[in-house]
């Protein structure tokens, strides 16, 4: 009892900079669309690289980078407060988002969620439903201690919601097809130095911290001024 009112504690006190165990980390969430919207699918069945998963014209003029967990609560405030921004910009073909999904919460705290939720959206990216698959991930995020994701049962279930439907899908999450992608792409992001969860990067440029609070109208200017 006496940890979990600790881990409680410091999950409050976290904000944008989230602490676990004593180590401060980052995470990635990764992204595919779908018609003009459907990036190059860079992370391959099964495939061992940490290549992003990118929503949005490979042309755009500006490109968003984002690392977040799908257990990590600031990700869930952070897609809650930017993400219909973030959606009609990569519409306008003004911005390309790249996702690095990473599992820093099963890492540090335990738990299987960040994993398994992350092998599931690479699933959806195969489907060519990974935005809308994404998107009602953070709808339903559970509390941080309530390792909910770590049920492949439900991960489905809610891939229903976004339309995401079929064995192959289904197969994809059962068998952990994308295993050895997750693994890569958490063991990039240790070694990346980013110190905060979210990481957002705008041409290589962090924009998500409290010395310059961003807003969803400040990042529409900031990608509108790199057309």
């Amino acid at each position: 009892m006496r940890a979990e009112q600790l881990r409680r504690r410091t999950t409050e006190k976290r904000g944008r900079q989230f602490k676990v165990a004593g180590v401060v980390v980052a995470v990635l969430a990764v992204g595919a669309g779908v018609g003009a919207l459907v990036a190059q699918q860079t992370s391959g069945n099964g495939s061992a690289d940490a290549k992003p998963i990118a929503v949005g014209k490979p042309g755009a003029p500006a490109k968003l980078t984002v690392y977040e967990d799908f257990r990590c609560p600031a990700c869930g405030q952070f897609e809650k407060q930017f993400s219909p921004t973030i959606r009609a910009l990569e519409k306008k073909g003004k911005l390309r988002t790249e996702y690095h999904l990473v599992t820093i919460i099963d890492d540090n705290v335990g738990g299987k969620g960040s994993h398994r939720a992350a092998n599931a959206a690479a699933c959806a990216r195969d489907e060519g439903t990974f935005r809308r698959f994404h998107d009602v991930l953070y709808r339903n995020q559970p509390p941080e201690q309530n390792d909910a994701f770590s049920s492949r049962q439900r991960l489905i279930e809610l891939a229903g919601k976004a339309g995401v439907k079929g064995s192959g899908f289904r197969d994809c999450v059962t068998g952990g097809t994308h295993d050895g992608w997750v693994k890569k792409t958490g063991d990039a992001f240790k070694k990346s130095g980013h110190q905060s969860t979210p990481t957002v990067l705008l041409d290589g440029e962090n924009i998500y911290s409290s010395s310059e609070p961003l807003t969803p109208a400040s990042l529409k200017q900031k990608v509108l001024a790199k057309s």
